[in-house]
């Protein structure tokens, strides 16, 4: 029960940051959000749980939380600014790739304490940074696109551009998330989980990617509260 809760504790954290990140510093504050995310749950991917019946990695819902910046931007911002999230969270991704694989070429002093730590940790690292490179190019970009696609179609219909945010958000983010889900576990685990452990993972994330993409929905209508307020 302790990870379920910690699970759960997550999601309002990690959402709430987001949210709180918003109201602050606006736009910037997605951008700041963007990066830390990526960071963050490329480090956690290498940590594997039990939760709620399934196995899976930890950093789906530090990773979900770039899809509700872009979401966030995409609603207030433009698609620019959305676009603009997506080219830092690659960015972000290179620039923590160069470094952790920098560390690794020192000799390390016979006092040292956490070498054989940042090695054990990082040396993986490469693998896991591009198929998180991979999966989150391909899929933000694709939720961006898809998310103006919908918003386009939804004010055709309806002459009301805020109507449907519920649709336009959990549809974009639901499938580009298979495309995320499906290209990252295939990258990053072939060989290194059996098959039923990497259809495991993959189903779990999903699960979870669909579990937080319909708790960002009021976050949104929340970030857009905001924006008109201002």
């Amino acid at each position: 029960m302790k990870n379920e809760l910690l699970l759960l504790g997550s999601v309002i954290i990690i959402y709430g940051v987001v949210l709180l990140a918003y109201k602050l510093f606006g736009k910037t504050g997605m951008y700041i959000m963007t990066a830390i995310a990526t960071i963050l749950a490329n480090v956690e991917v290498l940590l594997l749980i039990d939760g709620f019946g399934m196995r899976q990695t930890l950093g789906n819902v530090m990773f979900a939380a770039t899809y509700l910046c872009t979401d966030i931007l995409s609603e207030n911002e433009g698609k620019k600014s959305a676009q603009k999230a997506v080219w830092i969270g690659v960015f972000t991704s290179l620039v923590m790739l160069l470094f952790t694989q920098y560390w690794l070429l020192y000799d390390y002093s016979a006092n040292d304490i956490a070498g054989a730590h940042i090695t054990a940790i990082f040396a993986k690292t490469p693998r896991l940074m591009l198929a998180s490179f991979l999966g989150y190019v391909i899929s933000q970009r694709f939720d961006v696109w898809l998310y103006h696609k919908l918003w386009s179609i939804t004010i055709d219909k309806t002459g009301d551009s805020k109507r449907f945010l519920w649709l336009r958000n959990n549809a974009a983010t639901l499938i580009s998330q298979i495309i995320n889900t499906v290209l990252f576990t295939t990258i990053a685990f072939v060989g290194i989980y059996d098959t039923k452990t990497l259809l495991a993972v993959m189903l779990s994330s999903y699960v979870i990617y669909i579990f937080t993409s319909l708790l960002d929905t009021p976050i949104i209508y929340l970030a857009r509260k905001f924006k008109s307020r201002k």
